[in-house]
Order: C-alpha cells, then sequence, then structure tokens
C-alpha cells in the first residue's frame, strides 16, 4: 500500500514538472509572441524529456540530462527541417536516426532513457511543410522548453535521491566487514548471519535496481562500480557459507586475513562513500590485502594447532577464506577505478581489469562492436524500432495523413521487445484512443471557437494525463493524450470534430505498424534469445575450466599481453548474455519458456569460471606432484568440462555433476606444499558443479562446503 502511494506521489510530482514547463512556455509563445511553431516545439519538449524519456536520477540530476540532451535535441531538429524536403529522404533520415538512437543504449542508462525522446524531435521536425525558415522559431521552443524543464525538476518538488549503486556496495562493504569480524570471533555455526548476507548480496543484484541507475554503460567508471558490485555479491555469498558451517579453532592463519578482509572492506566502503580515493593505497592494517593474500598462500599448507599435514576440513575452510580475500581485493581495486583512482595492478591479474588503461573512446568501440550482432537484444530492439519508424514515415508520408507524426508517435510509445506484449499494447491503446476521440470529438463540438476555454481546460487536463496515464497503462495513456493534443492543437489553430477523426486514424495505423513490426523481427523477444545466449556463454566457459585446472598442476598464467582470446570470448558471451537476461526479466511469462532454468546461475557459472581463469594459474607446475594427483585434476576437470558442454544444450533432466573429491589415500602422497593449491582446484570446481546444476534445472542434493565455495 505504502509502495503504490509513493508511486503515485512521485508521477505526480513528474507530472507537475512538465505541466508547469509546459504552460510556462506554451502559453507566451502562442498569446504574447504570436509565434505558434515555437509553441509547438515548447510544448512537446517536456512532454518527450518528462514523460516519453525515463531518464535516471532525481532533481538536479535529472535537470543536469535535460540540458545536457538539448544540444543533441537541437542538431536532430536541424537535420529533420533539412530532410523534410521529400519523404524518401526524411525515411532515410528516420531510419538512420531510429536505429542510432535506439543502439545506443550500450553506451549507458543515461542515453537509452533519453533516447525516446530524442526521436521525437526529428519526428516532428521530419514532417511537411517543408519550412527552414521557421528553423529558429523551432530551436528557440526547444530551448525554452528543456530550460523550464530542468528549472522544475531542480526546484519544484523535487523527487528525493535514491541511494546510488556505489552507496548500495558501500552498505554491502559494511555489512561484510562485520560478517568478517564475526566470523574470526565465532563458536558456531551462524544461519541467521548467513541469511543476512546473502540477503544483501541479492540487493546488489542489477535488476534490484531501477534501469537508469545500472552501471551499464561503456566507460571505465561504470565497468568498474559493475564489477565491484559483482565481486561484492561473491564476497558476500562466500562470508555466508563460512559463517554457515562450523569453525575451526586455534587456525590463527584464516584468523589473520579475515581481520584483512574486514578491513579492507570498512575502508573501501569509507572510500565509495566520500567520493573520491584517498592518496595511497587502501591498508589491511599493518598490510596492504594483497601482501596479506601473498603471506597466507605461503602460511596456509603449514601445521594447524600443532598437527602436520593441515587436515583436509581446514584446508577447504582455508581456501574457502582465499576465495573471500580474493573478491575482496577485486571489490577494492575495481572500486578505487570507479572514482578515478590509478590503482597499481602489482600482484593482480591485469586480465580481470583490462579495462583499466584504455581511453573511453576505445571502450565504447568495443562495446559498439560487441553487439554489432543479431544475437544482440540491443541490436534486435535497435533494428526493430528503426524499421518500425521508417516504415510509419512512408506510410504517412505517401498516404499523406493528417498530423501525421502521431503515426510515428504511437510506434515508439506502443513498442515492446515481444510481439505478443505489442499486441496487448495495441488493444488497449486503440481502446483508449477511441474512448479519447470520442471525448474529444464532443468537447471541440462543444466549445466550438472558443479558444480560452481550450486554453483554461490545457492545465488540468495534463495535469490528470500525465499523472494518470503512466499509471494506468496503455488504453488511459492514450486516451488521456488524445485530449490534450486536441486541446493544444485547438489552440494552435482552427480545428473541427475531424482532429479526433485524424487522431484516432493516425494511432490505429501506428498500432498496426508497430505490430507488423513485431511479428517479423524477433516477435520472441529475448525469451528466444536467452537459451542462445547462455549456450554459448557455457561453451566458451568450458575451455577455461580445463585451462585453468592444468595451468595449476602443469603450470602457466595470465599472458602479460592481456586476456586470451578465450578470455576475452566468455567476457563477449557474458556481456551478451547479461544483457539478454536484463530484457528477459522485463517480459511478461507468456508461457513457462525458461521456468525450468535458472538463468542467474548460468551467469554466476560464466563468471566464476573467469574468476578461476584469472586467480587460480598462481604456480610454475608442480614437479613433486604424484602422477595419480595429476590424473586426479585432469578427470574432475574434464568432468565439469563435459558437463558445462552438456548443460550448454539444456537437456529437458538438467544436468548433474559432482566431480570425485581428491581421494584421501592420493592426498596423503601429495606434498605438504602443492596439497593447498589442489584444494583451490577442488573448491573451484565443486562451485561449478553446483552452479552447473543449478542452471540446468536439475535438483541438487545439499552439498558440503567444498561443493559450495569457489573463487
Amino acid at each position: 500500500m505504502a509502495e503504490g502511494l509513493s508511486a503515485v506521489a512521485r508521477t505526480g510530482r513528474h507530472a507537475a514538472h512538465v505541466t508547469a514547463a509546459t504552460a510556462a512556455g506554451f502559453y507566451p509563445a502562442l498569446y504574447l509572441l504570436d509565434r505558434p511553431v515555437a509553441g509547438v516545439y515548447a510544448l512537446f519538449t517536456p512532454i518527450a524529456f518528462g514523460i516519453l524519456s525515463p531518464l535516471p536520477g532525481a532533481g538536479r540530476e535529472r535537470a543536469a540530462t535535460v540540458l545536457r540532451a538539448v544540444p543533441a535535441a537541437a542538431v536532430l531538429v536541424v537535420l529533420g527541417t533539412v530532410l523534410a524536403v521529400g519523404t524518401w529522404p526524411a525515411v532515410a533520415g528516420m531510419l538512420a536516426v531510429g536505429f542510432a538512437l535506439a543502439f545506443g543504449a550500450v553506451c549507458g542508462p543515461r542515453i537509452a532513457g533519453a533516447a525516446p525522446g530524442l526521436q521525437l524531435f526529428y519526428i516532428l521536425a521530419c514532417f511537411p511543410p517543408y519550412e527552414p525558415g521557421t528553423l529558429p522559431q523551432r530551436l528557440a521552443g526547444l530551448a525554452v522548453g528543456g530550460a523550464l524543464l530542468a528549472l522544475a525538476e531542480a526546484f519544484l518538488f523535487p523527487d528525493a535521491p535514491e541511494p546510488s549503486y556505489r552507496e548500495r556496495i558501500a552498505d554491502a562493504l559494511d555489512t561484510a566487514a562485520r560478517a568478517a569480524a564475526g566470523v574470526v570471533r565465532g563458536e558456531g555455526p551462524d544461519p541467521a548471519a548467513a541469511e543476512r548476507l546473502g540477503a544483501a548480496g541479492r540487493e546488489l543484484r542489477l535488476s534490484r535496481l531501477p534501469a537508469g541507475a545500472r552501471p551499464t554503460g561503456a566507460g571505465r567508471t561504470d565497468r568498474a562500480l559493475a564489477q565491484a558490485g559483482a565481486a561484492a555479491r561473491r564476497l558476500l555469498d562466500q562470508l555466508a557459507l563460512l559463517a554457515a558451517h562450523v569453525p575451526a579453532p586455534g587456525d590463527t592463519v584464516s584468523a589473520d586475513l579475515l581481520r584483512g578482509i574486514a578491513a579492507s572492506c570498512a575502508e573501501t566502503a569509507a572510500a565509495l562513500r566520500r567520493g573520491r580515493w584517498r592518496r595511497g593505497r587502501v591498508l589491511a592494517g599493518p598490510q596492504l590485502l594483497e601482501e596479506m593474500v601473498a603471506d597466507f598462500l605461503k602460511a596456509r599448507g603449514g601445521a594447524f594447532d600443532g598437527r602436520e599435514p593441515v587436515p583436509r576440513a581446514v584446508l577447504v575452510r582455508r581456501s574457502t577464506v582465499l576465495t573471500a580475500a580474493v573478491s575482496a581485493v577485486t571489490v577494492r581495486t575495481a572500486a578505487s577505478l570507479a572514482l578515478g583512482g590509478r590503482e597499481r595492478l602489482h600482484g593482480l591479474p591485469r586480465e580481470q581489469f583490462w579495462y583499466a588503461a584504455e581511453g573511453t573512446a576505445r571502450l565504447v568501440a568495443v562495446r559498439v562492436r560487441g553487439n554489432l550482432t543479431r544475437r544482440s537484444v540491443v541490436f534486435q530492439n535497435a533494428l526493430r524500432t528503426a524499421l518500425g519508424l521508417a516504415l510509419a514515415r512512408l506510410v504517412a508520408g505517401s498516404l499523406d495523413l493528417t498530423h501525421g507524426f502521431w503515426v510515428l508517435l504511437a510506434v515508439l510509445t506502443l513498442g515492446r521487445t515481444t510481439a505478443g506484449a505489442t499486441w496487448s499494447a495495441v488493444r488497449a491503446a486503440a481502446a483508449g484512443t477511441l474512448a479519447g476521440a470520442f471525448a474529444a470529438g464532443l468537447l471541440i463540438v462543444g466549445a466550438g471557437g472558443a479558444s480560452g476555454v481550450y486554453a483554461a481546460l490545457l492545465v488540468p487536463m495534463m495535469l490528470v494525463a500525465f499523472t494518470l496515464g503512466p499509471l494506468g497503462g496503455p488504453a488511459r495513456g492514450q486516451g488521456l493524450f488524445t485530449l490534450v493534443v486536441a486541446t493544444a492543437f485547438a489552440q494552435i489553430a482552427p480545428v473541427t470534430w475531424r482532429l479526433a477523426e485524424a487522431r484516432l486514424v493516425d494511432v490505429l495505423t501506428g498500432s498496426a505498424i508497430g505490430l507488423l513490426c513485431g511479428l517479423l523481427a524477433w516477435p520472441a523477444g529475448a525469451r528466444a534469445e536467452i537459451r542462445y545466449a547462455m549456450s554459448g556463454l557455457l561453451r566458451a566457459a568450458a575451455p577455461l575450466v580445463r585451462a585453468a585446472s592444468a595451468a595449476v598442476t602443469d603450470g602457466g598464467g595470465a599472458s602479460p599481453d592481456g586476456p586470451s582470446p578465450g578470455v576475452r570470448l566468455a567476457l563477449h558471451r557474458l556481456r551478451i548474455a547479461e544483457a539478454a537476461y536484463a530484457q528477459y526479466r522485463t517480459e511478461p511469462a507468456a508461457d513457462g519458456s525458461g521456468a525450468a532454468h535458472d538463468w542467474l546461475a548460468v551467469l554466476d557459472h560464466g563468471s566464476r569460471t573467469l574468476v578461476g581463469a584469472y586467480w587460480l594459474p598462481r604456480t610454475d607446475g608442480m614437479p613433486g606432484l604424484p602422477p595419480d594427483a595429476r590424473r586426479w585434476a585432469r578427470e574432475a576437470a574434464e568432468e565439469v568440462v563435459a558437463a558445462t558442454v552438456r548443460a550448454a544444450g539444456f537437456p529437458p533432466d538438467g544436468v548433474r555433476v559432482r566431480p570425485a573429491p581428491l581421494p584421501p589415500e592420493v592426498a596423503a602422497r601429495v606434498p605438504v606444499p602443492l596439497l593447498a593449491p589442489l584444494t583451490d582446484v577442488e573448491v573451484w570446481l565443486h562451485a561449478l558443479a553446483r552452479d552447473l546444476e543449478a542452471g540446468s534445472g536439475a535438483r541438487p542434493e545439499e552439498a558440503p562446503l567444498p561443493e559450495r565455495a569457489g573463487p
């Protein structure tokens, strides 16, 4: 109930912003200056940026986004004005502009949020009459409308800022610091603490954030924040495992590293809240956390509580503590990069932070090139939108429809990522537009040419339409917007009831075009694409499992020249799969497709594989490793590789895989310094196996700690 009231209040504030900005620009331009063209642009600019565009942030942040978007809108107005010379030039421009703006979503949430509103400026300008002489009026109306909306967003009932993703990571790291300190003090399992950590990790999922607040941009800051959030989630999960299992009293080696993790998390959280990175690197007590990890690697194979060799359960626990430390180092380094620090990657895998030394232009080019494939849902959506808008412009221009830009506006607002969702929106919009057109016709017949009546009704009508429309779906939105445009256009020029008829015809035409494009261009949306994307991710991850395991036992490691081709491919497939999953979560569940699979577990599998590929290759080979231990490592890895390939086909019964644990008789013959790295491999492989079982739809039984931990 409270959440619903909050949504109504938030929508009401946005409606007030748009209404105030529109009225303050439209009325003076029309009645004081007698500049109807400027009035039209002053009317639609706040609507474009305030209603059509889901701009991220609140208050002054939204105002700044509007002001940054106005120059781009001016360019589109100029381009549309020039290309309005003929139907075919306008269609070609619409195809290019429509694709570029929709595909620009790959560059970040701000561009994605502003894109629908920016489309409207080209749409308005590219329709007849061809009057280049009115360009100054158009640009003036745009500038005034944008400035007024920015002022309203910043000072008129501004929204309270919501916690940023950076602040969410800081909160999660505070929770992790307390948990790590609690594990050091713990005397037994603490299921309540494990549950709290799991809940904190779920809050960092990008699906829990508004689309505009997600760090999905192509630049270094967003990439670093996304990496920090993913690493923080892994850290919380790993600490939850440690909290839920019996501790090992007397394990001072693990306790020292856990204290370092707690200190590093607390200091990183403080830096994230300050918004800047302190000079020098974050310390974990008297040592850098990386140095503590290096000391831990040397000491963890030593005696435990006077016993030699170290018990297997303690080795497994130490391996889990090590993975938590790896996650903490990753969070801290990524947070430094996100805050503009020039973190030295001494001792860290450069493959993991490959973007740190790249310029913004290079990072954007990498993102754009990676999504120029028909398997990218962003590419699919951009092409569908561009084709729909271009076809609508061709139809409206060829048939000389009155107020033909309404046809394109219908395509823009009613298009969805699936044909089924588009059909639902079109049906509702048709009914709403019919009702709105009938009401508008009655209003025009009753008021006639009395422009004062329309002027008095416009402001309350906009306030109601922009408040109730977004909350009531396409039917209410299209019906109320029909009344708004009829009331506005009746003040610009004399109208008859046929204006309502033209509005109905245009919306129905645009709806039909949008539905046709939805049926012909990837009608199933992400529900069809997500299986392919996840399958590609699993197939790319499988060779990395083999390579990372072999690098531990046979030597090797990360290339000094940057990510290997296999890592680059897995990273690319992971990004494509993440985009498909993000869209999949927004689409209605028309059937049971994909319900048996935990797609998030598949993404976790890909991410965990990459982390292992970064961190596990840390040996120069194991010349003293017994042949049967080497054979065990190879066979266990191949079992997970084979299961990963099987899972890529998504068999109906799922995939069950349980790599054989290191046999005790084999472990007894392994030299003490080599047993710990083998345990790392074992823990990692069991964690990958559990991800596979969850992702493929199998129902795994409760597993011991080695099967639930890992890098």
